[in-house]
């Protein structure tokens, strides 16, 4: 049990130090961008992401936060996909996946990843908050969460497949379930308690047949959420494949409204 407590995060975070797919995949223009982040120890490590610009000087930007696996060669499609709808996209891993800079991931330590990206997107890009766009999926989804809590001068907020907490998902995971959980986890991404405080536009989106996540964690994180929200639910769709073109017109059609009025948003639960 010890043991476990000490190692939480590898029961969660899943990295790969081999990137299978880059963007020359898809003969994408791109930058490779390393980014310090302070530390233990007074040591510095890197970020290393890639900086999609779109062909519109004054288009969009998404900060894309992926999964809990692999790195960010596995997002590659996902990512073409929202640039061929106009977007700008910074896709970049977190410490301890991709090029293996940084230790092991920890809850702490994302939050300070999300930190250190968009300081780079506004400060060192100049891009104005307001046309930034945070959007996360899984895990992803609740480091989005975090950042756009503290970020209400954002465009909106994009969540595709996330849960509510940890400490729900081990309880549906039937984990632990004789013990005190809440004491025993040290690493909570409580999604659905920070979400009450949002002030920007959302977008909810779960599969349906999500195996992983299930899809009433999402229901419950935008009915927790303070308007203007909009939750898609799509049937037959799982954790990963949410790839249907309505999906892609619905994000589209959100993006286009946030940034036009992120008060007067509507048509809040859309189900294909």
């Amino acid at each position: 049990m010890l043991c476990n407590f000490l190692f939480q995060s590898h029961l969660i975070f899943f990295p790969s130090h081999t990137l299978e797919h880059t963007l020359a995949l898809y003969q994408l223009r791109y930058e490779e961008v390393w980014l310090p982040v302070s530390a233990r120890e007074n040591k510095v490590e890197r970020i290393n992401g890639w900086w999609i610009p779109s062909d519109n000087p004054k288009a969009p930007t998404m900060l894309y936060f992926h999964h809990n696996a692999i790195n960010i060669g596995a997002n590659v499609s996902q990512a073409k996909k929202f640039h061929q709808m106009g977007c700008s996209i910074f896709l970049f891993d977190y410490r301890g996946f991709g090029h293996r800079e940084g230790s092991f991931p920890t809850e702490t330590q994302v939050y300070q990843d999300a930190d250190a990206v968009w300081s780079y997107l506004t400060r060192q890009r100049n891009i104005p908050a307001n046309q930034i766009f945070i959007y996360g999926h899984s895990v992803g989804g609740a480091i989005a969460v975090d950042l756009a809590i503290r970020h209400p001068e954002a465009a909106g907020l994009i969540v595709q497949s996330t849960f509510t907490s940890l400490r729900d998902m081990t309880k549906r995971l039937g984990i632990y379930w004789l013990l005190p959980i809440d004491w025993l986890l040290n690493q909570k991404f409580e999604s659905l308690r920070k979400i009450v405080s949002l002030q920007i536009p959302v977008l909810f989106i779960h599969g349906k047949a999500d195996p992983q996540i299930p899809f009433w964690m999402g229901q419950a994180l935008f009915n927790a959420a303070p308007n203007p929200k909009q939750l898609i639910l799509i049937p037959d769709a799982g954790h990963d494949n949410n790839m249907d073109p309505q999906y892609y017109f619905a994000v589209k059609a959100f993006m286009q409204s946030a940034v036009s009025s992120k008060t007067n948003y509507l048509s809040p639960h859309i189900s294909f």
